[in-house]
């Protein structure tokens, strides 16, 4: 990684979270795909602990929360015996605060109450009010909002109606038309006129553009749990602290007040410096 000067490795993160595939990134710039798995490894490592670290003691109003669906190495009715660790269908749970449009949390898993539960009990530690929640009609979240917050949150569902499919549609991505919702109270007092998952809803699509591994209709899919980690962390970090977001101005990290200007990719390069083994031989006690 050494050999990488600071444009190099700029043009290969920016390059992954503008939705190019590692093998694209990897004739772009020139280099091998080994070289640009390992730069995202440990971008990702470092994004990861910076997330933790910077995005603490939070004072959200409302929280939208939704879930999006991708697969690591084979969908899960197509997974083979011999295949890695986690492979088939992966969720990527996320908190969205719909003021700051700033990710809370996110959590990568399953969709089952144990991830649920795990997901909540995280946001819940990183929040320093009470907050008004949605989510859509999941049934694991009731139960994992309920034993991370208690009675401390006004918590509502919102779900939506579809009518049936039309002939032409079948066999797309694309649901049924929307002909209507329901919102219902399910925790607290949550205020009917605030209970929306549109903000959560579209960040998912922000999601699935600018990361290849996320685009439907595509052959490009990760093939390994911890390189989907990475890039998520990567992207999360991207979407918090380096993009300026339309009608904010200024980044979502901005906004809440965890940073004082927008950063650059080359501040990402500089948590991967910052966590790398010193060489040199070491001093001598005189």
């Amino acid at each position: 990684m050494s050999k990488l000067t600071l444009d190099e490795r700029v043009q290969i993160l920016s390059m992954l979270v503008e939705g190019s595939s590692m093998r694209s990134v990897s004739r772009v710039a020139g280099v091998s795909i080994n070289t640009v798995a390992k730069l995202l490894a440990e971008a990702g490592e470092a994004c990861i602990d910076y997330h933790d670290e910077k995005v603490r003691g939070l004072n959200c109003k409302r929280i939208e929360c939704d879930e999006i669906w991708s697969f690591i190495f084979a969908k899960e009715k197509n997974v083979p015996e011999n295949a890695p660790p986690f492979a088939g269908d992966v969720w990527t749970w996320t908190a969205l605060d719909a003021d700051t449009k700033l990710i809370c949390n996110w959590f990568i898993g399953g969709r089952d109450a144990d991830y649920a539960k795990l997901f909540m009990d995280d946001l819940a530690a990183w929040l320093n009010n009470r907050v008004q929640m949605t989510t859509d009609g999941h049934k694991a979240y009731l139960s994992a909002i309920e034993g991370a917050f208690g009675a401390e949150i006004d918590y509502a569902q919102l779900v939506k109606l579809f009518g049936s499919a039309p002939e032409s549609a079948k066999g797309r991505y694309s649901p049924a038309q929307c002909t209507g919702i329901k919102k219902t109270a399910k925790i607290g007092n949550p205020k009917e006129k605030r209970v929306s998952t549109s903000y959560a809803e579209r960040q998912n699509l922000t999601m699935r553009m600018h990361m290849r591994s996320l685009t439907r209709l595509t052959n490009a899919f990760s093939k390994k749990y911890e390189s989907h980690c990475h890039m998520m962390a990567i992207y999360f970090v991207w979407y918090n602290f380096i993009r300026k977001h339309t009608t904010l101005k200024t980044t979502p990290a901005v906004a809440a007040g965890l940073a004082e200007q927008p950063y650059g990719f080359d501040f990402i390069v500089g948590l991967v410096e910052a966590r790398a083994p010193k060489t040199g031989r070491p001093k001598k006690n005189t």
